[in-house]
């Protein structure tokens, strides 16, 4: 009979599980742990710390490495369709600067994508990202002021640019400049933490 001890156990975990709300990520290579396992990534940290605290949230991570705004808008109404989560997090735009893409059309892609959500019934955090001045300070400064432009007008929040503790670390950096380490992972959570904790 400990079988069935075993399994009493277990229904209120199952059950919690189940109960649990979405947090639905949307991200790029940033937030697809790109150069590392899923498993090391800040949105599997995110998921470990929300289960430590007893938060009643699970974390969907839908990001592709490579991912522009555009393709973030056209993948939203099916994630909210399948997931239907509490929070979205949108983290994009990062290969919409690399690209060197209209600064207007990633703020419209982005103000599209929080409308969606929010008309689904989800908060939204936006995580800003900032590229470095290969374009001139007029495209750094618009493409900046874009993330700004897109939740103006809408419930979401704006959050610090993830990076801020990262980006300029080389220890923290991976060869290419561009994405952040294993062990920059916790100090990226903690940044996005500080603005998600008061949408939980």
């Amino acid at each position: 009979m400990a079988w069935l001890g075993s399994l009493l156990l277990a229904i209120p975990t199952i059950a919690g599980a189940q109960s649990a709300q979405p947090i639905l990520v949307v991200g790029d290579s940033i937030s697809a742990a790109y150069g590392m396992s899923l498993e090391q990534g800040w949105v599997a940290l995110l998921e470990t710390r929300l289960s430590e605290e007893g938060r009643p949230y699970r974390t969907v991570n839908a990001s592709i490495s490579g991912d522009t705004s555009a393709g973030g808008l056209r993948r939203l109404p099916d994630l909210l369709e399948t997931h239907q989560p509490q929070i979205v997090i949108i983290e994009l735009g990062g290969n919409d600067g690399l690209r060197g893409y209209p600064v207007g059309q990633l703020r419209d892609n982005l103000n599209k994508m929080i409308g969606l959500a929010e008309d689904a019934d989800a908060k939204v955090l936006v995580l800003p990202m900032e590229i470095p001045p290969n374009f001139g300070k007029f495209y750094t400064d618009a493409f900046r002021a874009s993330f700004s432009g897109a939740t103006e007008g809408t419930g979401a929040v704006l959050a610090d640019f993830p990076l801020e503790s990262v980006a300029l670390n080389s220890a923290l950096m991976q060869a290419d400049g561009i994405h952040p380490t294993v062990a920059a992972q916790p100090l990226i959570l903690t940044s996005v933490w500080r603005s998600l904790e008061d949408l939980l």
